[in-house]
């Protein structure tokens, strides 16, 4: 079994490197960003990714991102995120839009290396692997849109007078902003949003969607 690892600890991702070879699996690559993580895995096409949530440059949410990119563009790569970090909003989506071979194990947690190998191995071979408190607080936590979580308050007002039918121009009237500006949030919003670059038109639609399902 080939695998990638993401972890921005050295001292963690050549403990995980050791372990995992000692178990007969290859380490195909040990990366310390997300960035270094996708080019890996489209290179050398692993049968799994290990990857932790907070990795540079901002320490918030880009290896679970990462994660979710992995599993859009190469749905054969298992992914078992590994962290401190229970990103409820993002676990959410791993499960829900891709079913099997997905894992969430909080680093704390884990009392035996046989039970993480295992969970990698099963998350290779299109299974799952949650950890209890992942799922305790899954069921806890109502669902949110990561996307929208990570609008900013003008952001968010604009994007409900959109949801009115609202063009730029009268967006930019009503908030007495410039035209100029108004674009650069709209923009700002369909990149939150993770919205493909398709017709200005259609991402306007997908945007209000997104929001009125919220």
């Amino acid at each position: 079994m080939r695998v990638v690892i993401a972890e921005d600890n050295p001292l963690l991702r050549d403990g995980i490197t050791l372990l995992l070879a000692e178990q007969g699996m290859e380490v195909a690559a040990a990366v310390s960003d997300a960035t270094a993580l996708m080019t890996a895995v489209a290179d050398l096409r692993p049968d799994a990714a290990v990857v932790d949530v907070r990795m540079p440059p901002g320490f918030t949410d880009e290896g679970v991102r990462a994660a979710l990119e992995i599993r859009a563009r190469f749905p054969s790569v298992g992914v078992l995120v590994f962290s401190q970090w229970v990103e409820t909003s993002y676990a959410r989506r791993l499960i829900a839009d891709h079913g099997g071979g997905v894992g969430y194990l909080l680093k704390d947690r884990i009392v035996s290396t046989d039970d993480f190998v295992g969970a990698l191995q099963r998350v290779a071979a299109g299974g799952t692997a949650l950890d209890a408190e992942v799922v305790r607080q899954l069921l806890a936590a109502p669902a949110v849109d990561a996307g929208l979580a990570r609008l900013t308050d003008r952001e968010r007002e604009i994007l409900g007078l959109l949801a009115e039918g609202r063009s730029n121009l009268a967006i930019a009237t009503m908030l007495k902003l410039a035209d100029r500006s108004v674009e650069k949030h709209v923009t700002a919003i369909f990149t939150k949003l993770d919205l493909p670059q398709d017709r200005a038109d259609h991402r306007r639609v997908l945007a209000v969607l997104r929001y009125l399902r919220a």
